[in-house]
């Protein structure tokens, strides 16, 4: 096959997505972290479908014209790091090959070249055993041999691309040994190896279809907010709890959950059988939290609005999105939890955009959110390392507002940088105090494992409660309370003088003010608790 013209590029595309789709959650199970919010998988495919959906109603007969579109879509629906990178490799695929009706084998092997240089200029600080790595290593190799043997088949090139870039995946632990030491290779590669499978498929006849509710296309800020309309997906499944699961699972907690991304919501639990019913136009993430909770029995989504696939197209045709008045600042930054959303308003806040581990905000949830304001400055917290590069690409579309983003990466910097914002000051003095404020916070969280692992030489044990100190956890034990003792125990010195603890649902009133209580006998810090409602994380503490 000597060339790809617009409609084969369309197959090719389908088939990457629906193969990136149908691998997601095993993607996702790649996390370094024994922690329940491995979402590469589920980054990457809301991602790459954003970008694919729109480019499939491209009416365009050139494959530049189909890619551009491709490309924009991809920007605006990134999330997550992953899904960042995964849009810069196809902008600059895109940049090779704008003015090209169809595409030679030559020209795909430079587009794959050229896609590998955007995606290593837009991340600051380049890592190497990663999807990066991956792309780059199998591209080059590609493009060499491409040149060298004189390859005129795309079959051929695609092909060669594939093997690469698995050879490359399989060496990410011996780049990254973290990698190597819990036995995994790099996610976010592993994920542009199903892509590039899956468009190799549709080159040799076979477009890769999507299986049950794999191809599901979600918005994170296109929320159905109740009332008597019901749309978006009815999905339904029925949970067996594992043994964390069973110590921890509360109808009424799992009810509140859900009711942050559907409605018609029922929640019935027997002994460790659990059944789950919601409309929502967000089941990949209903699917996520009950798979914290457990295995699943049985599972069914099925569509609720055959027009669902049109609502970005329908918000792209607003006439205007109604701002706010105009002020000198306006911050807008991430919450996982109500609790912390309320934390973040109280604290001059304008915005907040639900999300944080598992549920990572796209560049087009905070486009959204600056098209809200008028403001001179536009300050973003991320608030989580995985969010601040959706954040900075949003910063590169919206180029005619001033938007800062300060790359906080925990809720306690987030938080932090609030206390020291000071409306009647200069730009420059508040991004200087609010950073400082970053540096100087160090944080906290403890959740529980979700298998059994070895991290740095600390051995642990499915479902035993983690104590995360930054980047590092410090230690596992089965016991929630006497975790976040060791934790703090880590954290607190003698010159610490405020601890801010946030504990989520799945904690206590009681255990925080007994952490708390233990707070102050051994150390002369203050406590503050609040009820941050977060899942996952048990605790999340702040200490400065």
């Amino acid at each position: 096959m000597e060339r790809i013209n617009s409609q084969l590029l369309k197959d090719m595309l389908t088939s990457g997505m629906n193969n990136l789709a149908n691998h997601s959650a095993e993607i996702d199970a790649l996390n370094v972290f024994p922690v329940p919010d491995g979402d590469t998988g589920t980054n990457m495919n809301l991602t790459f479908s954003n970008g694919v959906k729109e480019a499939l109603k491209e009416d365009a007969d050139t494959v530049g014209k189909i890619c551009k579109t491709l490309s924009r879509g991809l920007l605006m629906g990134a999330r997550g790091n992953s899904g960042v990178i995964t849009s810069q490799i196809f902008r600059g695929f895109y940049q090779a090959v704008e003015d090209l009706d169809e595409i030679d084998a030559m020209q795909l092997a430079n587009a794959l070249v050229n896609g590998s240089r955007v995606a290593y200029r837009a991340v600051m600080r380049p890592v190497e055993g990663t999807i990066l790595t991956v792309v780059r290593e199998a591209a080059d190799y590609t493009y060499a041999y491409t040149v060298t043997e004189e390859i005129e088949d795309c079959v051929q090139v695609l092909q060669k691309m594939v093997d690469e870039a698995n050879a490359s995946l399989e060496r990410t632990p011996e780049l990254l040994p973290v990698l190597e030491e819990v036995g995994v290779v790099d996610s976010g590669g592993k994920g542009l190896c199903v892509i590039l499978e899956g468009f190799l498929s549709a080159l040799q006849g076979n477009v890769i279809a999507a299986s049950d509710a794999a191809e599901v296309n979600e918005h994170a800020q296109t929320k159905v907010q109740g009332g008597e309309e019901e749309f978006g997906f009815c999905t339904e499944f029925i949970l067996r709890l594992n043994e964390n699961g069973i110590r921890h699972f509360s109808e009424e907690q799992f009810k509140e959950e859900l009711a942050t991304i559907g409605n018609s919501i029922v929640c019935v639990q027997d002994d460790d059988l659990v059944k789950v019913h919601v409309h929502t136009l967000e089941p990949k993430t209903a699917i996520k939290m009950g798979k914290r909770q457990g295995r699943f029995v049985k599972l069914k989504v099925e569509n609720m609005q055959e027009q669902h696939d049109n609502i970005l197209e329908k918000e792209e045709a607003a006439p205007v999105v109604s701002k706010r008045e105009h002020q000198k600042y306006a911050i807008i930054t991430v919450a996982p939890g109500s609790g912390v959303d309320q934390m973040f308003k109280e604290l001059r806040a304008d915005i907040v955009i639900g999300g944080g581990q598992t549920m990572n905000p796209s560049t087009e949830d905070f486009v959204s959110a600056v098209n809200q304001l008028d403001a001179e400055h536009i300050l973003i917290l991320p608030n989580n390392s995985n969010i601040v590069l959706a954040a900075q690409q949003a910063q590169s579309v919206c180029e005619d507002q001033d938007i800062h983003v300060l790359p906080t990466k925990t809720i306690p910097q987030g938080l932090s940088a609030c206390v020291m914002f000071n409306p009647e000051v200069e730009l420059e003095e508040n991004l200087a105090e609010m950073q400082e404020a970053i540096d100087h916070v160090k944080s906290g969280e403890v959740t529980y494992a979700i298998k059994d692992t070895t991290y740095e030489g600390l051995e642990i044990k499915k479902d035993e409660y983690m104590g995360i100190f930054g980047k590092d956890i410090v230690v596992s034990c089965p016991d929630c309370l006497e975790a976040s003792k060791a934790l703090v125990d880590k954290m607190v010195d003698e010159d610490s003088e405020l601890v801010t603890l946030i504990y989520g649902k799945e904690a206590t009133k009681e255990q925080a003010q007994a952490l708390a209580d233990y707070i102050e006998e051994t150390s002369d810090a203050e406590v503050e608790i609040y009820d941050g409602k977060q899942p996952v994380y048990s605790f999340i503490l702040g200490v400065e």
